[in-house]
Order: structure tokens, then sequence, then C-alpha cells
């Protein structure tokens, strides 16, 4: 008999339980756990204050909260809940175990728990996109779509609610994977390249995260692979379920791939073709790779029609090469989801027109030597901003073909001035994008923060 949100709650009831980190992901997962009269504490670096009204609607419904510096002493409640963003071998959580306690995470749950079929996309970049076109395509097929994980909402207090014939579809980070033993009837893997290794101890521990997206799949799921990409195309071998593979520059056996502009679908070597990719509302090649990644995850589900009718009205996700507005003949997109070279790269590519670019942010220990070549050739001014400005630079000027004023290189300490200057130094027909390479935490929240402070500042003009 299948675990049912209720039967998990039931089983838990006179246990203590943890809960670390009172952000998005973990917010409703204490507010059901209080609910279902489960003995809570809420765990959280951050203070009081930086609650307000929520720590009291916590406390009104039962749950202990621990804030502060101390908040990860002296865990030995028989369940913690870790927040995705913290590593699970830290040593207070080594420690709770040794002692006895079971270390889990809201995600761990809903696979436990999920009565529907559960569609997952993971990668370095596209994971957004992908998951939501997937999403899109379902939805105007017709299907009850629970849009969650790394995007969207937590699902697990809404998993009671599911019914068999939902699907759920997922983004999920390397950071959800780590401890996932549980895996989707149907895995998406964009791609892969080296991404938050200022938390991962190294590549191989954030490939091995990823893997846990399809490694516990049974023979009947399916896994779904890039092969463009090296690293990617490789764990393909290791899959225990069915293997599709996209490609947007070679012919696949199953899956899907372009045939000159066409995107195709492919069955044991037989083509099926779909529509021209030009047709695709949002820009960029990159983005033609989505697509081909989500046509091939919804194989079956999704009429052809509908297939097209998403890919000419999507317009895209927020921070996304999202354009803000064209002012004086100037375009202005905001890319602010480029918190790696790789995806900065793909933003690049993306236009006909030399950019001028706004670039740089917290430093996640990645290398930038990719990107010397990539703005030699797409970048007529390059504005640095942030705490890797030097890195950018140095990666810029030191590439074989550099020349002194190709690009124009201005480097502001202040986000803003950057965007200003960006704005000053651009005429009619000019495209200026931030697509930044980095991570936002040396001054903003998250990316998101990031991307709509740009937005003030260029609607401010």
């Amino acid at each position: 008999m299948e675990l049912t949100l209720q039967d998990y709650l039931t089983s838990i009831r006179g246990k203590r339980v943890a809960v670390i980190g009172i952000g998005v992901s973990n917010t409703p997962l204490i507010k059901t756990l209080c609910k279902a009269g489960i003995n809570v504490t809420a765990c959280d670096k951050n203070t009081r204050e930086n609650f307000g009204a929520l720590a009291d609607e916590l406390e009104a419904l039962g749950a202990s909260l621990k804030l502060g510096e101390t908040y990860l002493e002296d865990l030995d409640q028989d369940i913690i809940f870790r927040s995705p963003g913290i590593r699970p071998d830290i040593e207070p959580f080594r420690k709770a175990v040794e002692q006895g306690s079971e270390l889990t995470s809201e995600m761990e749950v809903f696979f436990r728990v999920c009565p529907c079929r559960i569609i997952a996309v993971t990668g370095s970049d596209g994971k957004t996109t992908t998951t939501t076109l997937i999403s899109e395509m379902l939805k105007n097929a017709g299907y009850t779509v629970h849009l969650g994980g790394n995007i969207g909402k937590p699902l697990l207090s809404e998993a009671g609610e599911m019914k068999p014939t939902d699907i759920a579809v997922l983004e999920l980070s390397s950071f959800q994977l780590m401890t996932l033993d549980h895996s989707p009837d149907i895995a998406v893997f964009t791609n892969l390249s080296p991404n938050h290794l200022d938390i991962h101890k190294d590549m191989a521990e954030y490939a091995r995260s990823k893997e846990n997206i399809f490694s516990h799949q049974g023979p009947d799921g399916v896994a779904i692979f890039n092969r463009d990409n090296e690293l990617t195309r490789e764990m393909a071998g290791r899959a225990p379920g069915k293997v599709l593979e996209f490609s947007r520059r070679q012919m696949v056996e199953n899956g899907t791939c372009l045939d000159g502009d066409r995107i195709v679908v492919m069955k044991n070597g037989e083509k099926h073709e779909l529509f021209d990719y030009e047709r695709i509302l949002i820009p960029g090649l990159h983005n033609v790779e989505n697509y081909l990644a989500a046509i091939a995850a919804v194989q079956g589900l999704v009429p052809d029609d509908v297939v097209l009718h998403t890919a000419e009205t999507f317009p895209g996700v927020e921070h996304r090469i999202e354009l803000v507005r064209t002012l004086n003949g100037v375009r202005y997109y905001n890319d602010s989801i480029a918190s790696s070279p790789t995806r900065t790269i793909a933003g690049l590519r993306s236009f006909r027109e030399k950019l001028i670019l706004i670039a740089g942010g917290y430093d996640k220990k990645i290398p930038f030597d990719v990107m010397g070549k990539e703005v030699l050739e797409h970048v007529k001014i390059l504005v640095l901003t942030g705490h890797t400005a030097d890195k950018i630079y140095d990666a810029v000027v030191k590439t074989d073909g550099y020349a002194e004023g190709h690009p124009v290189i201005i480097r502001k300490d202040d986000f803003k001035d950057a965007v200003l200057a960006a704005s000053q130094a651009a005429g009619e027909g000019d495209v200026v994008i931030l697509s930044p390479a980095c991570a936002s935490f040396d001054h903003f929240k998250n990316f998101a923060q990031r991307g709509k402070y740009f937005k003030e500042i260029v609607n401010s003009l």
C-alpha cells in the first residue's frame, strides 16, 4: 500500500521534529506539521526581528522557535528536516544522526508520499525554463499540474490533495538531490558544467548529487539526457531505465533533435517532424535545446498541436533574457538568472548584434576562462561590477585576440552606477543585457532581487 501524506504525519505523531530554515520551502512544512499536532522546533539563523508576524503565527500554531547564531546547537530531535541550502554532512547534523536522529528534507518526504506521476528536471543551466515548458505543455493539454521544487512552491503540504491522474513537475537543484533516495518517473538532465563549487566539495560531488535524479529509477523509468554535453552523454550509460536523448547538433536514435531547422521526434531511428524551430517565441538556441528536452519529456502525454501552440505563445520566464523595455532605440534585457559563465555565454549567443554586457557578482569559485573568447566575439562594451570584476577582467584581457578597446571595459563598484554607465554608452540599435555570469549574493538576496532592481533602474531612465 502506498504511503499517503496523512499516513506519514500519523507515523511521526509523538515524535519531536526540528525544521532547519524558516524559508520558502520550509514554512508551509512547519505549518503542516503543527496542524497535525506534531511537536515542532523551527530553527533559523536569523533573529526574531527578521520574521515579524510570521514568528507570532508559527508560535500560535504550536511551534517552538530557536533563532540566531546558535540555531544549530544541541540538535537532538527524532527527525530533522534540513533546508536544501545547508549541507547534510555539517557537524551538528552528523552528531545528531550518530545519536539517533533521522535527517531528511521536505523534498525527500514528498517523493515518498506523492500519489501521482513525477517529472523532474535538473542540470546546470536551463532547468527553470525546461521545467516551466513541461508544465505549460501539460496544462495546455488539460492535465492538473503541480509545479514546484526549486521553483514555484513546496508541494509536500499539498500532497494530500493531489490525485493519481495529476502530474507533479519539479525543478531539482543539486542541494535537493544530494540525499534523495528516490527518482522521478521521468527525469530530465539538461546539461552539466561546473557550478556551486563554493558549496560542493568538488565537481565530482556536484555531479554525483545530480545523478540521483535518475539513479534510483526502475526499468520503467525514463531518463532524458543532452547528447551534446559530454558529461551528460556519458551519464546516460548508467541510467537503469529507458534512455532518451536530445540534441541540437546531431540526429539521435530515440528522443528529439533538429533536422535542419525542423524539430523532430525520433523513435528507433524513425523520424516524426513537428515544426520549424524559428516558430519558438522566446529567443536563443539554448531555448531551442530547452524545448527539445521538454518535448522529449512529454512524448505520449501531449499532442503535437499543443506543443506547437505552447512554442508560439509562451513568453518566457522572468529574469531569463527578459525584454524589460525599449528606450530611444535601445533594448534592455534582464538575464539575471545567468549565474554561471555557461549561462551568460548562452545569452550572448542569442543575439545577432554585439552587445553591451553588464557582468560580475558573487564568487562561486568557477573559472571564467571560457568567457574570454565569447566576450571578444559578442560584446562591444563590457561593464563589470561586483566581487568578481577583477576575475572576469583578467579572463577577457588574457584571451588571444584581445586588443585594448575591443571590447571597451568599464568598471563600476556600485550596481546602479554600472547600469547607468551601460545606458549612457548605448545608442540607437544597441542591446544592453544584464547577464552576470555570477551569483548575486555579494549585494543581493538572490538573482530575482537583482533582476527586479535592474528593471527598476531601467524603467526609471
